[in-house]
């Protein structure tokens, strides 16, 4: 039975540059001479460091744990000493420092004890519990933790596994479909389990026949139905929504997500790591890249997280006239100012870029209002309004056109006459709103601090008044009898009840200690008065007649 197929608005198809890293199986990358790991897998979580310099780890060994809702593990890549925690450049447009653990590798790459983990034998949420540890996120770019994606276990009646792979230069999922396609099936149906699925549909652009073709093989001896899929070639098919709305149909409305239709969607790699974590017991210390552009020896490689970009470099051996490098694809990927970045759980890609492959872009000329980033914008806004807003700092109004919606894949960019980078005045909006929206916090934590202040003051005074009233009542009973009178001149005024108690108090102590001189002076004690009248009959000497 052949699948209905629909279609998403707008897309492009620029050359895919595919077979020139397809060809060749998946590779290790050697053991580089010392491994940065960071710490921030994603702008959305970090990990809090639980290892020390000097200390000894073996692979798979966690060394960093999920701090928030958002945090997942994080774990040795191969076993050798901690030689340092410092911060190091992050894969990210900002190029900013993160914490980071540097471990010098032994060569030994000894792992932990791995058992598999029964995900049947005990509850879903220690499951869930379970990949968050083994340290599982999104691979294919947004990084978003795996057990926060599986939900609640209801409300999903669709799985789709995305094999898209659509933009250009990129194929570490071709290669690991075609070479471990009985791993992501199996992982598939472990995603499917969890989440409570009703069904589940790989998509794979039809440019990947082996891949199709490896997949189906799989998935037909697998028991669990996995539904394999080829959709057409177009860029961006691989986006959530896009590919959401080529395999079922569903359109999804402005600020909403395919949860709140009945559907989720999660990478190959992902649907692999899950299959490894669960099946052979290993956290996610690995995965596919590749390396390609202006290289001799382009192709795929596992490679260890924190791996630094200038080691694995080596292996594709870049052309003379390499100027500069890309992570990720040439659509969305990132240039990289630091060669020593990381490799991270979301790399996907390297790019050796030339003058040739990548000309340099002609200078941004005026908007001329053409419309043609508005038809090839698959979230169907309106790039050159969300363009002049964002010139002009109007990131309201920008939000307003459902700036949040846009994916950031830089269709519009791609057919733009004017040569306007419209994706980086997009992500200019982007982050002036986020900037907006701590400040706002900050205000707000700042006034809730200062009225819980003056709330805690208020507070404070009454139950002083509080205890004074009832220490009045206290000492009001208490004089109610002895000092009756002068209670009811003090009326009900707390204070002036406590006055008229210590001066009760005051004059009972008088009493008292007359009533202890008296009883001295009859016992003839010091001070009566026979000594008294003996010394007044004494002469008196002065200092002329005193001895010495």
């Amino acid at each position: 039975m052949i699948a209905r197929l629909f279609n998403f608005h707008g897309g492009v198809k620029p050359d895919s540059h595919k077979n020139e890293s397809s060809s060749l199986p998946i590779a290790a990358a050697p053991l580089p001479p010392r491994l940065t790991i960071p710490l921030r897998q994603s702008v959305r979580s970090a990990a809090r460091c639980l290892v020390a310099p000097g200390q000894r780890v073996r692979k798979g060994e966690r060394i960093g744990a999920g701090e928030g809702p958002l945090g997942t593990d994080v774990h040795a890549s191969t076993s050798g000493t901690v030689v340092g925690i410092a911060p190091c450049a992050m894969a990210h447009a900002s190029g900013l420092d993160t914490l980071a653990v540097v471990i010098e590798p032994d060569g030994k790459d000894e792992w932990i004890e791995r058992r598999a983990f029964d995900h049947r034998a005990v509850s879903r949420e220690a499951a869930l519990r379970y990949l968050s540890t083994c340290g599982i996120v999104g691979m294919g770019g947004a990084g978003f933790p795996t057990h926060i994606k599986l939900g609640n276990g209801h409300g999903i009646e669709t799985l789709i596994i995305n094999g898209a792979e659509c933009e250009p230069w990129i194929t570490c999922d071709d290669r690991l479909m075609r070479e471990r396609a009985a791993e992501i099936v199996s992982g598939a149906a472990i995603l499917h389990e969890l989440i409570g699925a009703r069904r589940t549909l790989v998509g794979i652009e039809d440019n990947k026949p082996e891949a199709i073709r490896a997949m189906r093989e799989a998935a037909a001896d697998f028991p669990a139905p996995v539904e394999i899929i080829a959709i057409p070639t177009r860029y961006p098919a691989g986006g959530e929504k896009q590919l959401i709305r080529v395999l079922t149909g569903i359109e999804i409305a402005h600020g909403k997500l395919g949860t709140e239709f009945g559907v989720q969607c999660f990478n190959v790699g992902t649907a692999h790591a899950v299959h490894r974590a669960i099946h052979h017991g290993e956290p996610l210390v690995s995965r596919v890249v590749t390396l390609t552009g202006n290289v001799s020896h382009p192709g795929n490689y596992e490679v260890l997280v924190g791996t630094p970009v200038e080691t694995l470099l080596a292996l594709a051996t870049p052309k003379p006239d390499t100027d500069r490098y890309l992570m990720g694809g040439p659509m969305m990927g990132i240039t990289i100012a630091d060669l020593s970045v990381p490799i991270g759980k979301t790399s996907n890609c390297i790019i050796a870029a030339s003058p040739a492959l990548f000309p340099p872009p002609p200078p941004e000329l005026p908007c001329i209002r053409c419309g043609a980033c508005a038809r090839a914008c698959p979230a169907d806004l309106q790039p050159f309004e969300l363009y002049w807003f964002s010139r002009a700092k109007n990131v309201g109004k920008a939000q307003e056109y459902h700036l949040f919606d846009c994916i950031e894949c830089g269709s519009c960019a791609f057919v733009c006459p004017s040569h306007i980078p419209l994706v980086d005045y997009f992500r200019f909006s982007k982050s002036e709103i986020w900037a907006r929206e701590r400040e706002l916090k900050a205000s707000d934590q700042a006034r809730e601090r200062f009225e819980f202040r003056n709330y805690r003051q208020e507070r404070e005074k009454e139950e002083k008044a509080a205890k004074l009233a009832a220490k009045a009542a206290e000492t009001r009973a208490k004089l109610s009898g002895s000092a009756a009178g002068t209670d009811a001149a003090a009326g009900d005024d707390p204070k002036k009840v406590l006055i008229a108690a210590a001066l009760a108090r005051a004059k009972q102590q008088a009493g008292t200690t007359e009533s202890a001189n008296t009883a001295t002076s009859h016992a003839g004690g010091p001070g009566t008065q026979p000594d008294i009248a003996s010394r007044r009959e004494q002469p008196h000497l002065h200092d002329s007649d005193a001895t010495f």
